[in-house]
């Protein structure tokens, strides 16, 4: 069980819709290995987003359990959580979530910030090398608001891996890329990961994008 990072076992998940309950998935049974990458697929609305916020603690299972590294979730506090996302996991959004108000570089950096185990000026130096890895070393002092949908997913990705997380997780991370952009991206992606192992799962439609990665998992029905 060593080399296993996730495991779900019976995991259900269903959401208030007014006064009817909408279920997402049930019975939902899943193991991710360390240093594996995995693309959970599936059509919209299938729950790839619900199922990568489960993985993350942002959101709890109806039903069922997670455990990371052995781990229940359940047993954690939301600071605990919270602690555990910063230090050991990467999360991608969809669409970004950078803060507006602070430039690339900063956005970068906030995690590092926030750990409190960095220094201001090497959090800063950390973050300008690895924008320098994901090809924006000219864009990194713009805000998000003068960079392209594709450079800020770039400054999402690099952000994601600011903390050296053992588990990068990525919901749709080319979703609104047309499709040469989207294949760079993914090299990219694959890149970073192999220059520290790591453990990926990204949430995906595209076939061709799954294929990159050593196994996939759908949820369509």
């Amino acid at each position: 069980m060593n080399n296993i990072i996730f495991q779900l076992k019976e995991v259900q998940k269903t959401f208030k819709q007014g006064s009817s309950e909408v279920e997402v998935f049930s019975k939902l049974n899943l193991q991710i290995e360390s240093n594996k990458s995995m693309a959970i697929l599936g059509a919209s609305g299938s729950g790839k987003s619900s199922l990568l916020h489960l993985l993350a603690g942002l959101d709890k299972p109806t039903s069922g359990s997670i455990t990371y590294q052995g781990i229940n979730l359940e047993t954690l506090n939301l600071n605990e959580k919270s602690v555990l996302r910063n230090n050991e996991l990467g999360f991608v959004y969809q669409f970004h979530h950078l803060l507006p108000e602070f430039t690339a570089l900063e956005n970068v950096a906030m995690p590092l910030f926030l750990s409190k185990n960095y220094e201001k000026d090497h959090a800063l130096n950390k973050a300008n090398e690895l924008l320098q890895k994901v090809g924006l070393e000219s864009r990194m002092y713009h805000l998000p608001g003068e960079l392209s949908g594709g450079e800020r997913q770039r400054v999402a990705i690099a952000r994601a891996l600011s903390n050296d997380p053992i588990c990068l997780i990525m919901d749709e991370p080319t979703g609104d890329l047309d499709r040469k952009n989207s294949l760079k991206m993914f090299d990219l992606i694959i890149e970073l990961s192999e220059l520290s192992p790591i453990s990926l799962i990204i949430a995906t439609h595209d076939m061709d994008l799954a294929s990159k990665l050593d196994i996939s998992f759908s949820l369509d029905k």
